[in-house]
């Protein structure tokens, strides 16, 4: 795939996103209950994301979103702290180094909006996700942090910033 983007999300997106979000959900069977799924915000990205210290991306390809992934301050959590959200790439676009170079653009954004940690939550069979988390410098924890409402999502994750 070549000609693609990482930007900013534009309000005109908004559907483009929660389809892709769904798609994959639906691809790789993840649990629509306790997830991000559910969140009652997935139609509204934009609106969601256009707040202080939050920002979300999407990489465009001709025209056409093909993955996705913000940042927002950890929901009742440590001020210092914030969350690496919804995360989610097409198919053919899987494999080819898009997914470090959002995970870059993601971190960066944290760093800039001055927070000290970066968690994630994820699912136990999403292995590439994790072995992009593992290499981008996460750790596993034993326990959640604050309290994000995807309790479905047993595999959470810490990295300093």
């Amino acid at each position: 795939m070549e000609n693609w983007v990482i930007r900013t999300i534009k309000k005109e997106d908004n559907q483009s996103v929660a389809k892709l979000i769904r798609a994959v959900f639906d691809e790789m069977e993840i649990p629509k209950v306790g997830t991000a799924y559910e969140d009652p915000y997935l139609d509204l990205m934009f609106e969601e994301y256009n707040k202080p210290k939050s920002v979300y991306f999407v990489v465009e390809n001709e025209g056409e979103i093909v993955g996705c992934a913000g940042i927002a301050p950890l929901e009742n959590g440590d001020p210092a702290i914030c969350e690496l959200q919804k995360m989610y790439f097409l198919p053919k676009t899987r494999g080819l180094g898009i997914g470090s170079k959002m995970m870059e653009q993601c971190l960066q954004a944290a760093k800039d909006f001055g927070f000290e940690k970066c968690y994630i939550e994820t699912m136990p069979f999403m292995h590439a996700a994790q072995k992009l988390y593992v290499k981008s410098g996460f750790q596993y924890l034993d326990e959640p942090m604050g309290c994000t409402g995807h309790c479905s999502c047993p595999v959470w994750m810490l990295k300093d910033l």
